[in-house]
């Protein structure tokens, strides 16, 4: 972690950000985020954050991908109820595919999140688009409110001939307080939107997310925990309706 930490330091230099302008947001860091990101990440994060540190208002910066096409999104906002829903709902609205989506809570209660995403609709003005989800975005966040109704993405030609059969994946870890979730189905705009839809009806509050894209198929982690995981009755309830949302 030392390490990393180092050579982020040695890219906010790159960079000209003033002398310990990172200690703010860091001392908010724990291992674990140092140990999911980059130094370049870690860097982007911090230049762009570290004047907000205990804001009330959300921040979003977007950038477009270091890696890969379409735009990485970052969200840095005091910690909500259906918070991952809410980003989900806006990208499906947009039409936008999350590719990637490292979720993270820091010790004094923000989320600090980051996407990647793409869209068949790039243009090449992404100076103008970028402005536009940095704006809307936040506004999106800071209304709250009820969860819009999730599009019905459109699937690929492939995917109508060769279907992949929606799998759900719940277990407990070894004190049963926070559960591994894993799905697997046929992609589409909108799929994740449609799992965070679920998630938040049953008040399931969302630790860590992996995704990732296979072509065609997605095979997503969460680590996930709430008191509806302690039922047995709820848990098929939620495992059912995963099913239906992946279908």
């Amino acid at each position: 972690m030392q390490e990393r930490q180092h050579d982020a330091l040695i890219e906010l230099a790159l960079h000209s950000q003033p002398f310990e302008s990172h200690k703010a947001l860091w001392a908010t860091l724990d291992v674990g985020y140092f140990m999911r990101h980059d130094a370049v990440e870690i860097a982007w994060h911090t230049r762009k954050l570290s004047r907000y540190v205990g804001g009330k208002d959300p921040i979003v910066r977007v950038r477009r991908s270091p890696v890969g096409e379409g735009l990485q999104v970052l969200v840095y906002t005091p910690d909500q109820e259906d918070l991952f829903a809410r980003i989900c709902g806006y990208f499906d609205h947009c039409g936008f595919s999350i590719q990637d989506a490292r979720i993270h809570t820091t010790q004094n209660g923000y989320a600090l999140d980051t996407f990647q995403v793409i869209s068949t609709n790039l243009t090449e003005h992404y100076r103008e688009l970028i402005s536009m989800i940095e704006t809307e975005l936040a506004r999106v966040i800071a209304k709250a409110g009820p969860l819009p109704a999730p599009s019905r993405g459109r699937v690929s030609r492939r995917v109508k001939s060769f279907p992949i059969t929606p799998r759900v994946s719940l277990k407990p870890d070894e004190k049963a307080q926070r559960w591994l979730l894993n799905i697997s189905a046929s992609d589409r705009i909108g799929l994740l939107y449609s799992v965070a839809r679920v998630l938040a009806r049953h008040k399931i509050d969302l630790n860590l997310a992996k995704i990732n894209t296979l072509g065609e198929r997605v095979e997503d982690t969460f680590l996930i925990q709430g008191a509806a995981l302690q039922h047995n009755r709820d848990q098929i309830e939620i495992e059912t309706e995963l099913l239906e949302a992946l279908a």
